[in-house]
């Protein structure tokens, strides 16, 4: 069987690129990193891919708004090519920032920026605390409708980030996310798989129903805040020295989902 192919897109202040890449290689696929102007200069670089990520970091220093900069420059510039890509039927990741940038960037929920902040359809905003959290939370996903997610229950993985608070316009507009199965991913309680509401630190940065990923109208645009490549080993879990963790890091599940998506 071959390998898909795998685009990990970088720009000035993306910092989980090389570990999003050997994920990927490790579940399969083959992966390259390349950086946003190059993509620019070549676009058949994109085309040729099968699978988009766009990894955690800053990109651009988060400037104005976290993934803003690079989510401007993807609209402004590669719209259409990543309209094609998503048209052919292929997968998108981003992950932490890179679920920031497909906001900014309108290939996660359509192209916002030129609506009343009124009518947004959801973004993503400071979190409550006010600062920087970096924990590991709990997971389960709560829609089938991401092929990413398949065959995925429950997750334990870090986040990192001030700005992962999911918002939407409107209680109207929530409801209709939910009813099309895109909030894909909830943070949850770790003790108890009962669906009850979860607080801080459970629900790290506030989010409106728990939410910690969504997915747009096909399923294969997937946008989530926790770090899925940074737990493929055992050796990844913060409690790995008491026993703790798996031999395969619960990560590992959704890079293998997009590889065998292709099989």
């Amino acid at each position: 069987m071959s390998r898909p192919q795998a685009l990990i897109l970088r720009a000035p202040g993306t910092n989980c690129d090389r570990e999003t890449a050997f994920a990927l290689e490790r579940a399969g696929a083959d992966a390259q990193i390349l950086h946003v102007n190059r993509v620019l200069e070549d676009r058949n670089s994109l085309a040729q891919a099968q699978i988009l990520c766009l990894p955690g970091g800053f990109s651009y220093g988060d400037d104005v708004a976290a993934g803003r900069i690079l989510g401007n420059k993807i609209r402004t510039h590669l719209a259409d090519a990543m309209q094609q890509f998503r048209e052919a039927g292929k997968l998108i990741l981003g992950i932490c920032n890179g679920f920031q940038v497909l906001i900014k960037s309108g290939l996660l929920l359509g192209d916002q920026e030129d609506s009343d902040a009124a009518e947004t359809l959801a973004t993503l905003t400071w979190n409550d605390s006010g600062k920087f959290e970096d924990r590991w939370v709990s997971l389960k996903t709560s829609s089938d409708k991401s092929p990413l997610l398949a065959g995925i229950e429950k997750m334990y993985l870090p986040v990192a980030h001030a700005e992962g608070k999911f918002v939407a316009g409107s209680a109207a507009k929530l409801d209709a996310l939910e009813a099309s199965g895109q909030l894909v991913l909830r943070y949850c309680d770790p003790q108890t798989t009962a669906d009850v509401p979860v607080s801080f630190p459970a629900n790290p940065n506030g989010s409106l129903r728990a939410v910690a990923g969504i997915c747009d109208t096909s399923g294969r645009v997937l946008g989530l805040m926790p770090h899925p490549e940074r737990y493929i080993d055992r050796t990844q879990h913060p409690r790995w020295t008491r026993g703790e963790g798996q031999a395969e890091g619960d990560g590992t599940a959704i890079f293998k989902n997009a590889v065998a998506y292709f099989a």
